[in-house]
């Protein structure tokens, strides 16, 4: 059994390791160092850019439980992240190069892994390949991919709104309903009174944005989804006759319509989590929470993701990939890491797992099935795959996670996060097993 994999990042190397386990010969392609992308300086694997931690290792959070799930799939990243550890509290953060290196050696010492270092242009289907080319994909790899995918399903920018768990959501200042009455009430909608539209205008158009990174390039190419700050800098009004804008709704708590409206859109089919529609923005995450807490029903909202704007290549997974992580109408093609639309660090090294087992069970000719939509890696499998009119990446986070009667009825969060944790630990249990078989 042999195999192709393009890209050495968290995703490939976590891959290459899980099928090299398993028998498979694998070639791993890493163009590094004949060509480095824009954000990458070091030739070791596994390479790091924006952040040491690996988020947090408590079993009722969502990152704690990918985790747990990613040990019983046998990761071999996390042993790496336990050599490079460095002090971070209840978090698993890493000494960048100290990691980098330990993937690096696992991979380059494994006897079944050729490393060819050198830049891929085509693709070959003659026979399995798996793609973990990261978010910055570009270049002949990207415009082949384009070839296969179709140029509109490959997106080279990351334009997203912040998402809310409906859970937190005060539906006492909150009204669904559709501009008209038009439909059903597909909305819920955050009406502003006067004054506290000027309070939160002047918030916004004061609040501190993240720096860009050079190879980011200039956002005036997002003029067609103007990050809101900007659009609130134009004028008080502008957000009032764009996004904000009221028309067609009356607050059913004053029977008036609003001064203005902040409108959420369903991120899921289960309506557990809702986007802010329009609010692509490039501010600092602190601030985000901070400004935009200021809307009303949104004052304890729990953020599972921030807005970004930034450099990030990602298919259009619901339209092009199957649960088995490979290409509708090429299947020998298969893709893993940040490019699916699984967005972290370890989402990343997750979905190398996740792609490894689906394309053993391909070579030795079994169908697959992916992890229980119970378990933290099902759940973000099921997402990148269902379709959805606006899909953007996602990161584990409870949210996503379905729930039963039993659980939503535990009042106190941690402990309601904990029993779905351990609903998914023992799904994944159940799961890794079977693909051992």
């Amino acid at each position: 059994m042999e195999c192709k994999i393009i890209g050495a990042g968290l995703a490939g190397c976590e891959a290459a390791l899980w099928l090299a386990d398993h028998g498979v010969q694998v070639e791993l392609y890493e163009q590094k160092p004949v060509r480095f992308s824009p954000a990458h300086k070091s030739g070791d694997f596994a390479e790091l850019i924006c952040s040491n931690s690996l988020k947090a290792e408590r079993p009722d959070s969502a990152s704690g439980l990918l985790k747990l799930e990613m040990r019983r799939m046998g990761s071999h990243l996390l042993t790496a992240a336990e050599t490079a550890r460095v002090a971070a509290g209840g978090a698993l953060a890493v000494d960048r190069d100290v990691f980098s290196r330990t993937v690096t050696e696992m991979v380059e010492n494994h006897p079944n892994i050729t490393v060819h270092r050198e830049e891929v242009t085509a693709m070959d289907e003659s026979a399995p390949v798996l793609v973990a080319s990261g978010p910055l994909t570009g270049g002949a790899l990207a415009d082949a991919i384009a070839a296969l995918t179709g140029s509109h399903r490959l997106s080279f920018y990351d334009a997203v709104a912040p998402i809310v768990t409906a859970e937190s959501l005060d539906m006492d200042r909150i009204f669904a309903a559709s501009r008209y009455g038009r439909g059903e009430a597909d909305y819920l909608n955050c009406p502003f009174s006067k004054a506290e539209y000027e309070a939160f205008h002047a918030a916004l158009t004061g609040a501190e944005r993240a720096p860009l990174h050079d190879f980011d390039g200039d956002l005036t190419v997002y003029e067609g989804c103007m990050p809101i700050e900007v659009m609130a800098g134009r004028g008080a009004d502008t957000m009032r006759f764009g996004p904000l804008r009221p028309v067609g709704l009356r607050d059913p708590r004053t029977g008036h319509r609003p001064w203005a409206n902040v409108q959420l859109r369903a991120e899921n089919a289960s309506r557990t989590l809702y986007n802010l529609v329009g609010f692509q923005t490039n501010l600092k995450w602190g601030e985000q929470k901070r400004v935009f807490s200021m809307i009303p029903g949104l004052e304890h909202a729990e953020f599972v993701r921030y807005g970004v704007m930034h450099r990030n290549t990602f298919l259009e997974s619901p339209a092009v990939l199957t649960p088995a992580l490979c290409l509708k109408e090429h299947p020998n093609v298969f893709f893993a890491g940040q490019i699916t639309g699984f967005e972290g660090y370890m989402e990343s090294a997750a979905c190398g797992l996740l792609a490894a087992a689906s394309l053993y069970a391909r070579l030795r000719g079994k169908a697959f099935t992916p992890p229980p939509e119970q378990t933290m890696c099902g759940a973000l499998l099921r997402y990148i795959t269902t379709p959805n009119r606006d899909f953007q990446p996602m990161g584990a986070n409870m949210g996503i996670l379905p729930r039963s009667g039993e659980i939503d009825a535990i009042r106190d969060k941690r402990e309601r996060y904990l029993a779905l944790s351990e609903t998914a630990q023992a799904a994944m249990d159940a799961w890794a097993a079977d693909v051992e078989q």
